[in-house]
């Protein structure tokens, strides 16, 4: 009888959960007026993607060790979502250059040559670099290429709180699309799941994550701006800016390192950001910063869930605020932004990989009343 029982309970909690994946409720997202939401394509824990040739979507994962391929038809309505490959060890990131896909498998970085041809035929991976840390605490990877040609990849910090070797971890690097020529960009960078070169100047913005074990309130998430290369962001002696970290504070003081542009949300788990480059959206949205940020896992209040905007003037960001809202419901979230992707007609794509859910949010004067 017991068996029974829980194998009844069992089968009910999973019919629950298939229909409410199936049902997710995209009613309790707000957004600005004009502007809507839908789910383009169900992909299980979806983080990072990558848009490449003949309208295809690539979508890492972080758990399920596996690609995916999302087919567009030329209204950007998905016709198709398979499984592109699998048994990877925490494909995060994706990145589409010259007709291949380059992933990345914590201390590897794979190539998949010819992948828009070889959706039911997928090539054998190409190595092209795997002497990355193999470390997996913040050792999945947010990838893409600059505008100088080169594949950027970041490598967190193995902890919480450390001092790491400075020239394997807390840094971004970069390398040539065959893996060759490996050079750290930034230093000091705790973890990093999120960049984007501005339009009109190709300099490099991230997002980085914060400590934890500080308080509900510091240290601050960050987003920073790198210019040029071989600056130090602060990681392990200075947060936010200001903020001297109670162990390795003393050691280096935070006038020695480039501050944030803007501070974000403490514990928000800032991860995929883009600079908005399409004219679908309102002329104010253009040349803006678009963040997925995950939310909070150790906060006593939950922060973060939803998609905030950013916007810059020049070289400076101004302001932050939400743009997205509706996956936290008080204490409770049923969905998590892993990462944004602008589309060809300028709607955006956002992951989320707790609800394994591919939406995408458009707008439309019709809808203004």
């Amino acid at each position: 009888m017991t068996l029974r029982f829980i194998g009844a309970v069992l089968a009910l909690f999973s019919s629950s959960f298939t229909a409410f994946a199936d049902n997710l409720p995209l009613g309790a997202i707000r957004l600005p007026e004009g502007f809507s939401i839908e789910v383009l394509a169900r992909v299980a824990n979806a983080r990072q993607m990558a848009l490449g040739d003949g309208n295809i979507v690539y979508v890492g994962s972080a758990n399920e060790g596996k690609v995916h391929a999302i087919q567009l038809d030329s209204q950007t309505r998905a016709t198709r979502t398979t499984v592109f490959a699998s048994g990877l060890t925490m494909p995060v990131g994706v990145a589409f250059r010259d007709g291949n896909l380059y992933v990345s498998a914590v201390d590897r970085i794979l190539r998949f040559d010819g992948v828009g041809r070889r959706l039911d035929d997928p090539p054998a991976p190409v190595t092209i670099r795997d002497d990355f840390p193999k470390e997996r605490h913040h050792g999945w990877k947010f990838i893409a290429f600059g505008p100088d040609g080169r594949l950027y990849v970041p490598v967190g910090a193995p902890c919480n709180i450390c001092k790491p070797d400075p020239e394997r971890f807390a840094v971004i690097t970069s390398m040539r699309p065959d893996g060759t020529d490996l050079q750290v960009f930034a230093r000091g960078v705790r973890n990093s799941v999120g960049f984007d070169w501005q339009p009109g100047t190709g300099e490099l913005w991230f997002t980085d994550n914060g400590r934890d074990l500080l308080g509900d309130d510091l240290p601050p998430d960050e987003l920073n701006h790198a210019p040029r290369a071989g600056l130090h962001f602060g990681y392990p002696y200075c947060h936010g800016g200001t903020l001297a970290d109670p162990e390795f504070g003393g050691e280096r003081p935070c006038s020695e390192f480039v501050p944030p542009a803007l501070n974000l949300g403490a514990h928000v788990a800032a991860l995929g950001m883009r600079f908005y480059r399409g004219r679908q959206f309102p002329e104010s949205y253009r040349g803006q910063i678009f963040i997925a940020e995950h939310g909070s896992w150790n906060r006593s209040r939950k922060s973060g869930y939803r998609v905030t905007l950013v916007r810059v003037n020049g070289n400076r960001a101004v302001s932050y605020e939400p743009f997205a809202t509706g996956w936290l419901q008080g204490e409770s979230a049923w969905g998590r932004p892993a990462d944004v992707l602008e589309l060809p007609d300028g709607s955006l794509l956002v992951s989320d990989d707790l609800a394994g859910a591919i939406y995408r949010i458009s707008y439309s004067q019709a809808r203004r009343p």
